[in-house]
């Protein structure tokens, strides 16, 4: 869905979904799977680090934001994902699904205000503490009859689904109800 499909959310368009040119930046990022990494702080819970070596247990990394280097061990660093994950809408599509990952992806969406981020069948909901324009009616109905997958995360999709599932379901059952029973088709054989 490009920003002009995403029209159709309003106002609340930015709030939902990051916009198609940074997500066409993230994807030509230069970008290192072998190195790029997070590692363990003990004040900001993990933070971007490029792993200089490792030997013995021990891996030495480079924080990027301090250019400090660490000598930790090598459970205590985690492979990062490449720049097009970065606030990915569902982060069951990650490349590596770790902690540190999560934390990060929920935090830069928090960032951008992006409240709402799908765990594969879970949504998460992070509380923005302010009032977003993410809940009027033109948000409602652009979410109506949208498959999960077709729009952006929010509480809207998810509820929606629901309700078209139950919708469907109410269906089957009245047809299930009123097919006959096999014994009844079953035809008797003469003796």
């Amino acid at each position: 869905m490009g920003d002009g499909e995403m029209a159709q959310y309003g106002k609340a368009a930015i709030y939902l979904r990051k916009p198609e040119k940074e997500r066409l930046e993230a994807q030509s990022k230069p970008f290192d799977a072998k190195s790029a990494c997070y590692v363990v702080d003990k004040e900001d819970l993990y933070v971007k680090g490029t792993i200089k070596k490792k030997e013995g247990g021990k891996a030495t990394v480079e924080v990027l934001e301090t250019k400090e280097e660490r000598t930790v061990k090598e459970d205590e660093v985690f492979p990062m994902n490449p720049p097009k994950f970065d606030k990915i809408e569902d982060m069951a599509m990650m490349t590596h699904l770790n902690e540190a990952s999560v934390l990060y992806n929920l935090k830069e969406r928090y960032a951008a205000w992006m409240i709402y981020t799908y765990s594969g069948l879970f949504c998460v909901t992070v509380n923005p503490y302010k009032w977003l324009p993410v809940y009027d009616a033109e948000v409602v109905t652009a979410y109506r009859g949208k498959k999960r997958m077709e729009a952006p995360p929010h509480i809207f999709s998810v509820s929606d689904n629901a309700y078209q599932f139950m919708l469907q379901a109410s269906v089957a059952s009245d047809c299930y109800a009123k097919a006959p029973l096999a014994s009844e088709l079953a035809i008797k054989k003469p003796s």
